[in-house]
């Protein structure tokens, strides 16, 4: 059959393969479309999905209403079961607000890589916890570290699985960086990056140019090579990449590559300074940075967070009790921050007699 304008080839028994040709009567297969068929629940939701591509449109739209429509017992073995793996996306797609459902499509080895990044985009904590628990997926598939990247549910301690996984946190995994502690970070970077090849490549070839381009140009070319970039290519190059390319990763509009910057060995504490100043990142970034106490024991980082209104306000009321006076009266009269900042500065200057 066809799915689109992809073949699938789909394996049936004798018994149910009599309902499902497309050489099978008219009336036969309108028949079969109700879903009231003496078969299995694999093969009776298999015949069903056949049916669904069906050239006819009775056939086609009564064939995918039984198949949307399946017994919730008749359905959960499906799902756990050894189906097709376009069967099971179709599921997920059509299944995507039943919670139970796609957590058990997310578990089932047979469900194919495109359909769990689909899995991964969808807002069910659940389904995120299961996505992001699977190593394997994320190593072999970009997509599925993309969607997790992008999906709003995906925090902190999920992100900091993911890093760990893909061998930027920790010693779990490997990255597939190698470090070139024998040369210098420049030569470091420009030797790894032109392994990597493709667009990483062409980061290698800017960088060893850079003396030749201005630094306006040289963001310019980074930046639109940086566009057409994979993921996984984007969170070596923030861990192998100089300041140049985490400054530019740490606004990408992914998670993980983003949180992949600051998991840098080679961030150094002026960039972390920087990026807690800024208001172009995302607030997950600077909740990350908030909960590090290397980085929170410096001053300026303390009063970068809290001055940004895209920091989490617990966080940033937090730092407001290690501020001193003069910065404590700038927040209390700045119409930059929120309003429950200004006045909490205001609280602890009272508080001391000062106001």
């Amino acid at each position: 059959m066809e799915s689109g304008t992809t073949k699938i080839k789909l394996t049936l028994s004798p018994q149910a393969e009599k309902y499902a040709r497309r050489d099978a009567p008219l009336a036969a297969r309108r028949m079969a479309a109700r879903g009231a068929l003496p078969l299995g629940p694999i093969d009776l939701a298999t015949v069903l999905f056949a049916l669904a591509h069906d050239s006819d449109t009775e056939v086609k739209e009564k064939a995918r209403q039984s198949l949307d429509d399946l017994p919730a017992d008749v359905l959960n073995t499906v799902l756990k079961g050894p189906a097709h793996p376009a069967l099971l996306s179709y599921i997920a797609h059509s299944q995507r607000d039943n919670e139970a459902a796609c957590e058990t499509i997310a578990l089932n080895v047979h469900t194919d890589d495109q359909t769990i990044a689909f899995l991964a985009t969808l807002p069910i904590r659940s389904v995120v916890e299961i996505v992001s628990n699977n190593q394997e997926r994320m190593l072999r598939c970009d997509d599925i570290v993309e969607s997790l990247g992008s999906n709003p549910l995906t925090g902190r301690a999920v992100i900091e699985r993911i890093l760990t996984f893909l061998g930027i946190k920790g010693d779990s995994a490997d990255s597939g960086v190698v470090d070139h502690a024998d040369l210098s970070e420049q030569a470091a970077e420009q030797a790894v990056l032109a392994m990597l090849g493709g667009a990483m490549g062409e980061v290698a070839k800017l960088l060893a140019s850079e003396d030749d381009l201005d630094d306006e140009e040289l963001a310019g070319n980074l930046f639109a090579t940086i566009q057409n970039m994979t993921v996984m290519q984007k969170i070596k190059l923030a861990r192998v990449g100089g300041k140049e390319a985490r400054s530019l990763l740490i606004k990408d509009r992914n998670k993980v590559v983003s949180s992949s910057v600051i998991a840098s060995p080679k961030i150094t504490d002026t960039e972390i300074v920087s990026i807690a100043q800024s208001r172009a990142v995302g607030d997950e970034i600077l909740r990350m940075i908030s909960v590090n106490k290397e980085w929170t024991r410096n001053y300026q980082v303390k009063l970068a967070l809290a001055c940004n209104p895209k920091t989490p306000q617990p966080q940033a009321i937090k730092f407001l009790n290690y501020l001193q006076d003069k910065d404590l009266k700038s927040l209390m009269k700045s119409k930059d921050v929120p309003s429950v900042i200004s006045t909490h500065s205001r609280r602890i200057l009272t508080k001391k007699g000062k106001v």
